[in-house]
């Protein structure tokens, strides 16, 4: 069954399912050999990089306006999903639960960024 004939939807999907598709894709590769944790780190930040470009010197109006456009909004979404792709692969590979990691990420964040200290601020944690 082709990846296209399968439909996905974030609100229907679970990270698992995400994970699960990506190992899939790689095995069917062989792939596994390439994909250690350095390299996987690098492809994040490589396709990090190039997400960056798409907005690098433009106005905030500018990177707004790249929404609605088809063509800039579809590179957009592809770069995200390279970015995607290499978490869920070295989540996947070395057994990281994402949903547990961001749930007591964002409780740890909870903390450091008190509402009643940085609500409306973009200070940094140490600043507050």
């Amino acid at each position: 069954m082709s990846i296209n004939s399968v439909i996905i939807m974030d609100d229907q999907t679970t990270i698992n399912e995400l994970k699960g598709l990506v190992r899939k894709f790689c095995e069917e590769r062989d792939w596994d050999k390439y994909h250690n944790p350095k390299d996987l780190a690098i492809g994040i930040i490589t396709e990090s990089s190039e997400l960056l470009e798409h907005f690098r010197f433009k106005t905030n109006e500018e990177t707004e306006e790249m929404f609605e456009n088809v063509k800039n909004r579809k590179e957009i979404s592809e770069e995200l999903s390279d970015i995607l792709y290499f978490v869920l692969r070295l989540a996947q590979k070395y057994s990281i639960d994402l949903s547990e990691e961001l749930k007591a990420k964002i409780e740890k964040n909870g903390k450091k960024y008190p509402i009643e200290k940085s609500k409306g601020l973009n200070k940094k944690y140490t600043e507050l």
